[in-house]
């Protein structure tokens, strides 16, 4: 069943992109850190002017680039112009992503992780703790934590001794308020700053060289059994598709849970490689993101460019 769309998709992306905090201006950052904060200016820009149908010359203005490096940029950061980028936005694309959205899941079952399907995909290996550890508000864990840039801001990396077990982002001064939200997750772990012990971690998941079906990331996943079988069922979500939240009901066999799925996958505590992002709303909403919309919106776009949407 394909799920409808409706004209309340770019509403709704245009006020949760007006309400996101106003953007600062670029500071002292790498390369990546600076090419994102330039792509999140250049997508509030549209998401508020896509009725005005903006030019380039707006967009490069709005993101404090010339023209040229607007298109330098997109190329550079998503493979796309700047107007496919644009076109990545739209309520066509997401209708694109939604398209089957239920047999995206039972295709998953057949074909596994590695599947042909997943060409331009992270691989991924999981574990989940057990339900008395994730009780216990992570007491007697020790995680490792690092800030690392990515395509999309600054990556705050959790890892336990068994693998990846958070990933949070964070734009220019909002890093401390990243961390605490991951700590209030488990608070009763030991916490200790270690960049360089993931760095390799941040590597794998954010340099798609690494990204291997023979060379697995493994993430931790640290949640109620409710809330890891959601995040196990976005993990089936191919890069390119999205599902709706009813359709993941449906597929953990709780079709009248969708609210409560809602609510798990606000609390995915592995951003990007537990893909929350490729959740939607029936009529093809962007609906909430717990790192705000427009890093939302900047991973699916970006993700259209590793599947070839030109």
């Amino acid at each position: 069943m394909v799920c409808a769309a409706g004209a309340a998709y770019i509403r709704t992306m245009m006020n949760l992109a007006m309400n996101e905090h106003r953007l600062t201006k670029p500071g002292p950052q790498s390369a990546a850190l600076r090419d994102y904060d330039s792509v999140r200016r250049a997508i509030a820009f549209i998401s508020e002017q896509w009725r005005a149908q903006p030019t380039i010359e707006a967009m490069a203005d709005a993101a404090s680039v010339t023209p040229d490096e607007l298109h330098h940029l997109f190329r550079r950061w998503a493979g796309l112009t700047p107007k496919a980028f644009m076109q990545a936005l739209t309520l066509d694309h997401a209708k694109g992503l939604l398209r089957d959205s239920a047999s995206v899941l039972d295709a998953a079952l057949d074909s596994g992780l590695s599947g042909p399907g997943r060409l331009h995909d992270l691989f991924v290996t999981h574990e989940a703790m057990s339900p008395g550890e994730w009780k216990n508000g992570g007491a007697g864990m020790t995680l490792r934590y690092g800030f690392h840039p990515s395509p999309f801001g600054t990556a705050i990396v959790i890892a336990s001794g068994r693998g990846l077990a958070g990933l949070a982002f964070a734009d220019p001064g909002e890093e401390p308020a990243a961390l605490a939200d991951m700590q209030r997750r488990w608070p009763r772990a030991t916490y200790v700053e270690d960049r360089a012990g993931t760095a390799d971690l941040a590597q794998r998941v954010f340099d798609k060289k690494m990204w291997r079906a023979d060379q697995p990331l493994r993430v931790v996943l640290i949640g109620t059994d409710f809330e890891v079988r959601v995040w196990e069922t976005l993990l089936k979500i191919p890069m390119g598709r999205a599902v709706c939240y009813s359709d993941i009901a449906t597929n953990i066999e709780k079709p009248k849970a969708s609210r409560a799925v809602g609510a798990a996958v606000g609390r995915n505590p592995i951003s990007f490689v537990v893909p929350c992002h490729r959740a939607l709303g029936k009529s093809g909403a962007l609906t909430g993101y717990h790192w705000g919309i427009t890093r939302k919106q900047a991973m699916l776009g970006w993700e259209a460019g590793q599947v070839g949407v030109h």
